[in-house]
């Protein structure tokens, strides 16, 4: 019962749309039954030779105003259960985004976006279909059936209804075999096609590197295979299907068989009259539906329960870093940072990416990080915004320990610009006042600047107002950097992270930039990682990882005077400018 919790708290929402859409249909279905009743008054009055003229014209109008009455009827449960099931479709999508929000980044290196995108379509759409048509068809089927076999036995003939109910236990055991069997065929559908969006997007993401590569047809082979396996998943579901309709469908046109020769006898042998006997026929036709219809609300129903589960997953999923229930009570940082022989494990990870690190940084102080790829310093940085968990005590901030400071102070102090400098498909204006919205066009304009890319944006012929592209395709390298920069920076944050952000431009532009931070750097404390030397020799302190430790640290010249991996890195960018520059 636990992963039907969504659908109950919908439900709990909805109840009212659901009730008054389900008196109607009920309303409906007791109309439908009032038909074959009339029907079978007219064939006796006809048979008995008392039909005038004036009886036909009146029940012709009754059947008329029934009709009418039916189709509004409808139109009023669908706008009520159709509606309902629409409203938790985009509930449904609503809460899927939000959880997706709180996951931490471990989460997403884990689950590939096809994965996810098809959660927010398919499996949606599935849970949409099993609380619009499926909740309807069930309550319709399951009145109509009930009610039909009353009256039937009631007003009829009992035999009669008895014989005509024969297939029924057929069609529940059917019923329940091909329902288990849908449900896993299903799932397995659902899991091909997240495999196939998946696919899609990283081509189209990374549509410039398949071309660079010449890797067209191997690509097209590729998404083939995954295109064919989703096929060959919805023929598996499709032919399982195809064969359960049939058969429902057989069942019913036995259940009439039945009814025509035992009723047609009793005609004949006078049991029953003319009447009653085109009224069977009429209710059978209304039982036949809800028999057939009975294996559509298995199929839909069996495919909700298939996405609910795929979606409860997410849905149950604990974010590995959320807000400590003894989390202190602060709304700013000033900007002091403490690490205490901080070590670190990757989730999975064989060995620590980090090992030992102690470093006090003052507020006002800069500190470099210079190191070989895979040293740990992304990883140093990551931890301080804790998109990991770093041990207890480990990293303060402020004298506090980070896993004890509320996730959004901590982050709101705190100006990230990453490696993989990301933008959004909108304006270069609402780019740089991600943060907020309260941000003024002087206010934008000045973070510009101090990043150094307000010269290449005047340059657009619409300015701030130009539109960057999914991911910032139309801008270059740099200019992409400049912008995410120039987003850390509109923040004014206590503490300002630099994570090899300025790779993309060239290197007086880099020194220009950092120039400028200089200014600023007295009021906050500011973290660069940067390969270039020439870029972070100013810094009050500069630490050089290897293997995830401090194996020297210093000032720039105290680190040239002990002639280890940092003065041997600073000669040879030195002997690469002089190459370049003779060149």
């Amino acid at each position: 019962m636990k992963r039907l919790s969504i659908l109950w708290q919908f439900i709990r929402e909805n109840i009212r749309r659901y009730l008054v859409g389900i008196i109607v249909l009920i309303g409906v279905d007791v109309i439908q039954l009032i038909m074959p009743k009339i029907i079978g008054r007219v064939a006796d009055r006809l048979q008995e030779g008392h039909l005038a003229a004036s009886d036909l014209s009146r029940f012709s109008l009754c059947i008329v105003a029934l009709a009418l009455a039916m189709a509004v009827g409808r139109y009023v449960w669908r706008m009520k259960v159709m509606g309902a099931a629409r409203l938790m479709d985009c509930g449904l999508r609503g809460k899927l985004f939000l959880k997706l929000q709180t996951l931490s980044a471990e989460y997403f290196n884990k689950h590939k976006t096809g994965d996810l995108m098809a959660h927010a379509t398919n499996d949606i759409q599935a849970m949409r279909m099993a609380a619009g048509p499926g909740v309807a068809m069930c309550v319709d089927s399951l009145f109509l059936t009930s009610m039909t076999i009353a009256i039937m036995a009631g007003t009829i003939s009992w035999r009669l209804t008895l014989l005509a109910l024969i297939p029924m236990p057929f069609l529940l055991l059917i019923s329940i075999f091909f329902g288990r069997r849908i449900h896993d065929r299903f799932k397995t559908v659902q899991d091909s096609f997240a495999k196939m969006t998946d696919k899609v997007q990283e081509n189209l993401a990374g549509a410039r590197v398949v071309k660079s590569f010449v890797q067209e047809e191997a690509e097209i082979k590729a998404f083939t295979i995954k295109s064919l396996d989703n096929v060959y998943s919805n023929m598996r579901l499709i032919r399982l299907s195809g064969l359960f309709q049939p058969l429902l469908s057989l069942l019913g046109n036995l259940s009439f068989i039945i009814v025509l020769a035992y009723g047609g006898i009793c005609v004949v042998g006078g049991t029953i009259t003319l009447g009653g006997f085109v009224a069977a026929l009429n209710y059978l036709g209304l039982l036949i539906w809800p028999m057939t219809a009975f294996g559509w609300v298995i199929n839909i129903i069996q495919r909700g329960i298939a996405s609910l589960d795929r979606l409860e997953q997410i849905f149950t999923e604990k974010p590995a870093v959320t807000d400590s229930p003894e989390a202190v009570p602060i709304s700013a940082l000033e900007g002091e940072v403490i690490l205490r022989d901080l070590s670190f494990t990757y989730p999975g990870a064989d060995r620590p990416a980090l090992r030992g690190i102690n470093l006090t940084l003052k507020k006002g102080t800069t500190l470099a990080i210079i190191g070989r790829t895979g040293a740990g310093k992304s990883t140093l940085v990551h931890l301080l915004l804790r998109l990991y968990n770093p041990p207890a005590g480990s990293i303060l901030a402020d004298g506090h320990d980070i896993n004890l400071i509320p996730l959004q102070t901590l982050r709101e102090c705190v100006g990230f610009v990453p490696q993989d400098n990301f933008l959004f498909s909108t304006t270069i204006r609402e780019n740089i006042g991600f943060a907020g919205t309260a941000y003024t066009d002087g206010e934008i304009e000045t973070a510009a600047a101090a990043a150094r890319v307000d010269e290449n944006i005047m340059e657009f012929p619409r300015g701030m107002a130009t539109v960057v592209g999914e991911r910032g395709v139309t801008l270059s390298g740099g200019q992409k950097q400049r912008t995410c920069l120039a987003r850390a920076l509109i923040k004014d944050p206590r503490v300002l992270i630099l994570d090899d952000c300025l790779s993309a431009v060239d290197t007086h532009t880099e020194e220009e930039i950092l120039r400028g931070l200089k200014q600023v750097s007295a009021t906050r404390t500011c973290i660069i990682i940067s390969h270039r030397i020439s870029s972070i020799q100013w810094a009050d302190e500069i630490i050089v990882l290897e293997a995830g430790r401090i194996i020297e640290r210093g000032t720039h010249e105290i680190l040239l005077a002990n002639d280890g991996l940092y003065a041997e890195l600073y000669r040879k960018q030195l002997l690469e400018e002089e190459i370049a520059t003779t060149e």
